[in-house]
């Protein structure tokens, strides 16, 4: 019989997350069956939207997340023992998953780890996986860039950021990047910005007006907020923003009351006049198209185009750990954690 060891909420996050809200439990898995696989995670990852999705899941349940995992039992003529998979039961070591399970579609499906040729497996997890195809169809789908256009990136040292800052200057493109320390902007220069500034040490104005005076054309957002509040003024007419992610915000407790404020970073009036395409997305809107992501990504990271980096936490009872530190911006690159 096969022991599970899995991480739960076991309490609501006030503000930030602290390491007691979360639980680690052991369980036993039920036998394998016909049509089954049992496997065991290698490598999980840490993301930000967990901390949005603590606001509204079941307490005692598992925390959402994906790993690359490895077929340790199999009754599925689909899946071999010893074949790796990209999946997403959460945090967990191990896990049965069904017949059923397995012949599910979508975003959360169970599906074969691509060919990474001589790179870590967990670059499935990020600059080739869902962060990459975040950055790949977020970024084109939605601000159509073109050659010569200033693009502003936020939480460029990040998964999504530093593969937007890329794939931006792979299409021609001038980049304003921003990120929250000196180690991490220098890192972000290295993949080819044009600016980088440090938002916690440098005016955002007084960065963008200096950077960016004929105005910005495409602004992808993975932090929201203050620093919104501060970018749009300086957007071109015509201006394309793409509404990722809002980190700063996340930890913020007053949005959990259900009152209706007025305290949004976008300006009405502002969008009006300057004629701006404000657009949110999630990534599975392009699920039909996944795999052309993941290819196109992955050719670029052989031609060594897309670079990526990783931050990396052994053992899988430090997933707590892991987590938090995205808030303390701990992280350059793709957060992951090895079992």
């Amino acid at each position: 019989m096969v022991k599970a060891k899995v991480w739960v909420l076991d309490r609501r996050p006030l503000g930030e997350p602290t390491i007691e809200d979360f639980k680690l439990l052991e369980e036993d898995l039920p036998p394998c069956s016909d049509g089954d696989v049992v496997i065991a995670a290698e490598c999980l990852s840490v993301d930000p939207y967990m901390r949005y999705r603590a606001r509204k899941m079941p307490l005692k349940t598992t925390m959402p997340g994906g790993q690359v995992a490895r077929v340790l039992e199999s009754k599925s003529p689909s899946w071999r023992v010893g074949q790796y998979m990209v999946c997403y039961p959460g945090w967990r070591s191990h896990t049965l998953v069904t017949a059923k399970e397995l012949k599910e579609g979508g975003l959360g499906s169970y599906t074969p780890l691509p060919d990474l040729k001589d790179f870590p497996k967990s670059t499935g997890l990020g600059v080739v996986g869902m962060p990459g195809n975040t950055a790949y169809f977020g970024f084109l789908e939605l601000c159509q860039p073109k050659s010569g256009e200033t693009v502003l990136v936020n939480g460029a040292a990040g998964a999504v950021g530093s593969a937007v800052v890329q794939i931006a200057k792979i299409k021609g493109c001038k980049v304003i990047a921003s990120a929250g320390s000196q180690e991490k902007c220098e890192w972000v220069k290295s993949l080819g910005a044009d600016h980088v500034f440090n938002y916690k040490t440098t005016s955002v104005t007084q960065a963008l007006k200096d950077a960016a005076p004929d105005g910005i054309n495409c602004y992808f957002d993975n932090v929201g907020g203050q620093f919104t509040l501060e970018a749009l003024p300086h957007m071109a007419d015509f201006g394309r923003v793409s509404l990722c992610g809002a980190i700063s915000t996340y930890n913020d407790e007053t949005r959990d009351k259900g009152q209706l404020v007025a305290n949004s970073p976008f300006d009405a009036g502002l969008i009006i006049t300057k004629q701006l395409r404000v657009e949110g997305f999630l990534v599975p809107r392009w699920i039909a198209r996944w795999m052309e992501g993941l290819n196109q990504l992955k050719q670029w990271v052989v031609e060594g185009k897309l670079k990526y980096q990783e931050t990396v936490t052994e053992g899988f009872e430090n997933m707590p750990k892991a987590f938090i530190g995205l808030f303390h911006g701990d992280n350059i690159g793709k957060a992951i954690v090895n079992v």
